[in-house]
């Protein structure tokens, strides 16, 4: 990856879950793990958020690079590697580098944060669930790389604590 390409990853990234404007207020404040319906409305956030980012491109005069990563990230974050995920049921090298990037660290955030329903896992507990997903659900490659460089994750995690 080139430092240009790392850049527009970290200026895209905070846009992953934009299509999440467009819905219920109720499913995002929802105490309580949600039923099946609720987790169905709840995955068109990925469809939502690429529609939003590439009529975004669209309107702009001039290219703006990070919005076509913006949109890979936001359609394709939910996508796994065996096939499965959502919102397309892309697998393997048909998801976008970018999304599978997105995959694996929106899932650790998501690990290490109390949320709806689920306890957040200790930074030990995070590390050997997203090992277990390698190859399934992340990107083999993706995975070693994340569990090479763990105790950077964890130093940055320490630094920045997430607030409640």
């Amino acid at each position: 990856m080139t430092s240009d390409y790392i850049y527009l990853l970290v200026q895209s990234a905070p846009l992953h879950d934009i299509g999440k404007i467009g819905l219920p207020d109720r499913l995002l404040v929802e105490p309580e793990a949600l039923d099946e319906g609720d987790r169905a409305v709840m995955k068109t956030h990925t469809r939502l958020g690429g529609e939003v980012l590439e009529r975004a491109e669209r309107d702009r005069e001039h290219p703006a690079p990070f919005l076509a990563l913006a949109k890979e990230l936001a359609r394709w974050h939910h996508e796994e590697w065996a096939g499965g995920g959502y919102p397309d049921g892309l697998a393997g090298d048909a998801i976008p580098v970018s999304a599978r990037l997105m995959a694996l660290a929106d899932a650790f955030d998501t690990l290490i944060s109390s949320r709806a329903g689920a306890k957040a896992l200790s930074l030990d507990e995070a590390r050997d669930a997203l090992a277990d997903g390698r190859g399934v659900r992340f990107d083999p490659d993706v995975t070693d790389a994340f569990l090479a460089n763990f105790d950077e994750f964890v130093e940055i995690v320490e630094k920045y604590p997430q607030s409640d």
